[in-house]
Parts: structure tokens; C-alpha cells; sequence
């Protein structure tokens, strides 16, 4: 059976191996996750050795179709947050 890992359980994890409180705990989990964003929508890249690399991705704006009406319409450019495992972590999911 496999377990969804969020983030209270996270912070229920970080706190007990590490002898620190949940909020103590919390704050850590926050930092982290804030560092990421703020380092991906400044454009930067996140490498984390061992885990993955975190780097946006950027769709050009493109021509599509309404499914309900068959008409043409724009689809406009976007950015999107990609994420691709390193090889330990492939590893060890195998």
C-alpha cells in the first residue's frame, strides 16, 4: 500500500528525526519550499544533488482549436515548472 507523503506529515517527519518542534519544523519546510519558488520565478534553476533538478519551462504561444465549436483561437505563451529526477532517485524507486 503505498502512503501520500504531504506536507503535515513531512513536518510531523523533519520533527521527530531531528528532535525539533512542529513548528520549528514548519518554518524548515516553508524556507525550502519559498527558496524554490523564488529561485524558479527569478528565472534560476534548483539542483539538488541526489534528488533533481527543478527549471521552468517555456511554451511559445501557439494556434488551437475549441473543441466545442471547431473555431481556431490563440493559445498564449506560457511558463511551467518542470521537474526531472536525478539517477539516485531513480534508483531507488526501481
Amino acid at each position: 500500500m503505498s502512503e501520500i507523503l504531504n506536507k503535515k506529515a513531512l513536518v510531523e517527519e523533519l520533527a521527530s528525526k531531528l528532535e525539533m518542534t512542529k513548528k520549528d519544523a514548519t518554518i524548515a519546510v516553508d524556507t525550502v519550499f519559498e527558496e524554490i519558488t523564488k529561485t524558479l520565478s527569478e528565472g534560476g534553476k534548483v539542483d539538488i544533488s541526489g534528488f533533481g533538478k527543478f527549471e521552468i519551462s517555456e511554451r511559445p504561444a501557439r494556434m488551437g482549436i475549441n473543441p466545442a465549436t471547431k473555431e481556431p483561437l490563440q493559445i498564449a505563451a506560457s511558463k511551467s515548472p518542470k521537474f526531472k529526477a536525478a539517477k539516485a532517485l531513480k534508483d531507488a524507486v526501481k
